[in-house]
């Protein structure tokens, strides 16, 4: 079956999925495979739950007109997803960096929808099957995409562009995250710069932040349909970046003004201005942008601010890299604060041979901060022990959680950073 002929049956369909623990009725089921699991197995029981198709790879799972038989069940995801999107005549913004893309994602979605309705990415659904997942679940009703794409290797970012198609595009930045997959920074700069490679060779537009060395000298090796250069001037400027981002905004025709936001960091100012830039090219008022970006409240484990009793927490424990890292904890030496400041580090996963060294340099800027209180978790933080004598080490989150608990830290700012595998929200009942 072409897919041309899988995408009329797809139109009769009330959406995609991958899950037999989330069938909705009428769905057209894809059984994709992992290196634990074949979900060719589980197609008659997807029938079962309600799915009107369900596409699988293996002849033995085809046993009525329901089931599609295809060479590659992600293979006809991915195609299917970009055959979708070719049909879909309306601007799409995608992104990437090392840091910052889900938060950027969701500032500019914020503003876009002040004007437009506006489909973007849902979660964390930035990868190879996230990615065609979510283009199958924008119908015709929506005027402009928002889709965030992400990467561990180079190749990836190129691929996912060929699937969903970007018109307009930025980078958020390029630093040390997946050195690892990467091969290093400028495996990096290679692999997010495909996006780039993406907007030059299709005509698009990008937007490029004027004071990021990095992507300036990136974007100038390329030739755009046209160049977008946010930051360039003092339109946007940043007034305070801790605890939480002040900035102001003036056009022509306003005189300044100021908004204070619910993010910290200068990281998120960054942030912020380029959803203000984008807003304001697809005709969102600078106005609107900056009122819509100081009204965003992130709720997912990035950059939040809890009150827990007498302690304020800053909770950015989605994931990290030693620039996310990094960054937070220079936020958080210059944050003004009349409590303790305590730190809450865990590991950085995918750095390979890189980790040792990676991790004592965080130690090394840790002990410039001075804190009252130091706390590491999980065995590579081991490493960032030498400069730092006096500070708590546990190689395990249920020996750090017994800790808190009989410790009860009171009246103290709290930064909590780590990768997603160490999960270090789970702290936060520690606090009381």
């Amino acid at each position: 079956m072409s897919i041309a002929e899988i995408y009329e049956k797809f139109k009769t369909c009330t959406g995609v999925s991958t899950d037999t623990r989330q069938i909705g009725e009428g769905v057209m089921f894809f059984a994709l495979k992992g290196d634990k699991f074949n979900a060719n197995e589980f197609a008659q029981e997807a029938l079962a739950k309600g799915a009107k198709y369900v596409v699988v790879d293996e002849e033995k799972y085809a046993v009525n007109d329901a089931c599609i038989l295809v060479k590659d069940v992600l293979y006809t995801l991915q195609k299917l997803a970009n055959f979708h999107r070719q049909h879909l005549g309306i601007p799409f913004v995608g992104l990437t960096g090392s840091n910052g893309k889900t938060t950027s994602k969701e500032l500019v979605a914020t503003v876009l929808s002040k004007k437009y309705k506006t489909y973007y990415t849902k979660g964390n659904l930035n990868n190879h099957i996230g990615v065609p997942l979510t283009l199958l679940g924008i119908d015709n009703t929506y005027e402009i995409a928002v889709i965030e794409m992400g990467a561990n290797h180079q190749g990836e970012i190129r691929d996912l562009c060929n699937i969903c198609e970007p018109t307009h595009g930025f980078i958020t930045n390029v630093g040390k995250a997946h050195l690892e997959g990467f091969g290093g920074v400028e495996g990096v700069k290679k692999g997010k710069g495909e996006l780039y490679d993406f907007l030059a060779k299709s005509g698009g537009t990008v937007f490029v932040n004027a004071k990021n060395d990095n992507l300036t000298a990136m974007a100038s090796t390329r030739k755009f349909r046209e160049t977008i250069n946010y930051l360039a001037d003092d339109s946007v400027l940043l007034l305070e970046d801790s605890p939480l981002v002040v900035f102001s905004t003036q056009t022509p025709t306003h005189a300044p003004q100021t908004y204070t936001t619910y993010l910290p960091g200068w990281y998120n100012f960054e942030n912020i201005a380029a959803a203000i830039a984008i807003g304001n090219f697809f005709g969102v008022p600078v106005e609107q942008a900056s009122e819509a970006v100081s009204a965003y409240n992130p709720d997912n484990n990035r950059s939040q601010i809890i009150e827990k009793g007498t302690n304020s927490i800053l909770l950015d424990a989605y994931n990290a890299n030693p620039s996310s890292m990094a960054a937070a904890i220079q936020n958080f030496i210059n944050l003004q604060t009349n409590k303790q400041k305590v730190v809450i580090l865990g590991d950085m996963f995918e750095l390979g041979d890189d980790a040792p060294a990676e991790h004592l340099a965080i130690g090394e800027l840790v002990a410039k901060g001075n804190f009252d209180l130091v706390i590491l978790a999980g065995k590579l933080m081991a490493s960032a022990l030498p400069p730092l004598p006096k500070a708590f080490y546990f190689p395990d989150k249920f020996s750090l959680h017994n800790w808190l608990l009989d410790k009860n830290i009171q009246n103290a700012f709290v930064l909590i950073k780590g990768s997603r595998g160490m999960g270090l929200e789970s702290t936060l009942p520690c606090f009381k």
